[in-house]
């Protein structure tokens, strides 16, 4: 059986402090011998007891998993700092039926309008229901109306350029809207209740503005571009354009107050 060496040592942090009486070297804390005291300082380990327990300083390493784990903190790229804006659950479901939806009822009226399609009276009867109306230039504006609505419904379906085409629908939607509310306004009764009001009109134009600010979701021709992720400045503008399009259609080709 070994002999216990007759002092031992331990690497304090408060070493590192110089004592009052420095004497040109670092201390360390010295533990006597247990047995016979310690010749140094006069002490007993037992006269330790009441002294604060020290406190060895371990040198820190990084080993196995600990590494790795370091490792990749340190080395990941600035892009994982970014807030995640993917979507979860069936929101893109809900916004691919939203989209199709405006878009086929778009369509559908387009073709009804335009080409007599299900019972529709075709370019003559739309023509002059809006010379009727009070619109200036007429036979452009049809061939015009026409073609945007028809137009920004296709885009809706497929999800491409969706901010402008929803915006396009918009501007059309509130020139309707506007031009309902003056014939009804000149037979003196301006109603919100179908068959004879407003809410149908309104209902549309709510959901394109609605898909400007949301965006048209990931299963679309636009899910790789920013609109579809992360809309934000982007729909606001195009929701500006949208409205100032169809009251400046309105203004410029009309110039009446729909509600006087």
């Amino acid at each position: 059986m070994s002999a216990r060496p007759a002092s031992a040592r331990l690497v304090d942090p408060e070493d590192d402090l110089p004592s009052a009486n420095y004497g040109g070297d670092f201390e360390t804390t010295r533990i006597p011998h247990y047995d016979g005291g310690d010749a140094a300082s006069g002490r007993s380990g037992l006269d330790l007891l009441a002294d604060p327990e020290p406190l060895p300083y371990v040198e820190p390493s990084f080993s196995g998993r600990h590494a790795a784990a370091s490792s990749a903190v340190d080395t990941r790229d600035e892009a994982d700092d970014k807030p995640r804006t993917d979507r979860r659950g069936t929101q893109d479901l809900g916004l691919l039926l939203l989209r199709v939806a405006l878009g086929a009822i778009l369509v559908a009226h387009g073709l009804h309008r335009a080409f007599g399609l299900w019972g529709g009276n075709g370019m003559g009867a739309f023509k002059d229901s809006l010379s009727n109306i009070g619109y200036q230039h007429a036979n452009a504006l049809t061939y015009v109306a026409s073609g945007t609505e028809i137009t920004a419904g296709v885009l809706l379906v497929l999800g491409l350029f969706t901010p402008l085409a929803a915006a396009a629908a918009l501007a059309y939607l509130i020139n309707g809207l506007a031009a309902n509310l003056a014939a009804q306004h000149d037979s003196g009764y301006i109603g919100f209740f179908l068959p004879n009001g407003n809410e149908y009109q309104i209902m549309l134009a709510v959901t394109a503005a609605a898909i400007i600010l949301i965006g048209p979701g990931r299963y679309g021709l636009d899910a790789g571009r920013g609109w579809a992720r992360r809309p934000f400045i982007g729909s606001f503008a195009a929701l500006l354009l949208g409205i100032g399009v169809g009251v400046g259609t309105w203004i410029l080709l009309n110039g009446t107050n729909p509600l006087s």
